[in-house]
């Protein structure tokens, strides 16, 4: 596999989190990632894009060793958090280690109040004045949400519940917080409230952060660093503002293909354009 790189120089040192030449594969026939190597620095902001069936959520899986709910399974390559192999390992594990992941579609426990569900994210904890502390400061990171602590999380708006989910997912204090779509269904400003508060939380207290995401244009605005895959591959990979000048990425992730017209009539020559396909 070829993978084109835009300025070696540019490309993250090895760091938090590294995957190298990660294949995966379901039910023992269906190969969804084909040789990914992808790299998250200490107190890196990084973005992989891709559209449905690329493998964003497969690469997730792997890291967080869910791929056995699935049927799924690592059938090459390594997964390392700071030198150490955690691939296989137990999510459990995983989350001790300095892991914790924003799940797609939240995930929540609606029948419980937004508090309880903020303290479930501290389970692996067991200094309660610090847990306590934490609440509070998850209540002044989402103001939106701190008058609604004792209300039942099934009862919030999504964008609500969104933050309620970020806020369990930090209550584990994590080295690396990995956000599968934050963006999915969410109004334009919630969004961008959310993608702000990231940002603070990688520029002020240093959580590395790993963004799985389909809104691209947003993605590669805030992340430092972005990979794009591609049926099980990464197909182009450099620093965010690099890519978002990119013409091919312009066209198919940001929409610069023009007006309708214009850009039905490129679809007849996709492939030949994606210049990274070999």
């Amino acid at each position: 596999m070829a993978v084109q790189i835009l300025n070696e120089s540019t490309e993250p040192t090895p760091g938090l989190l590294d995957v190298n030449n990660l294949e995966v594969v379901y039910n023992d026939s269906v190969v969804a990632l084909r040789g990914v190597s992808i790299t998250v620095p200490e107190g890196g902001f990084v973005s992989v894009l891709g559209t449905n069936g690329a493998g964003k959520t497969t690469l997730i899986r792997a890291i967080t060793s869910l791929l056995f709910v699935h049927k799924g399974k690592i059938r090459d390559g390594e997964i390392e958090l700071r030198g150490k192999r955690i691939a296989g390992s137990d999510s459990a594990k995983i989350v001790k280690a300095g892991i914790c992941q924003v799940p797609e579609g939240r995930m929540l426990f609606p029948s419980l109040t937004v508090e309880e569900n903020l303290r479930i994210g501290s389970s692996s904890r067991r200094n309660r004045a610090e847990i306590n502390s934490d609440i509070e400061r998850m209540f002044d990171l989402f103001p939106q949400i701190a008058s609604r602590r004792k209300d039942v999380a099934g009862w919030l708006s999504g964008g609500e519940q969104q933050m309620v989910a970020v806020g369990r997912a930090l209550m584990a204090r994590p080295a690396l917080l990995i956000c599968d779509e934050l963006s999915l269904g969410l109004a334009p400003q919630i969004v961008h409230t959310l993608f702000e508060l990231l940002k603070q939380i990688n520029q002020d207290e240093g959580t590395s952060i790993l963004l799985i995401e389909q809104n691209a244009r947003m993605a590669l605005q805030y992340s430092k660093y972005a990979y794009i895959l591609e049926t099980g591959r990464v197909v182009l990979d450099g620093p965010s503002d690099v890519l978002e000048s990119n013409e091919d990425v312009q066209e198919f992730y940001l929409g610069g293909a023009g007006e309708a017209a214009e850009a039905y009539a490129t679809i007849k020559h996709y492939k030949k354009r994606k210049r990274w396909l070999l």
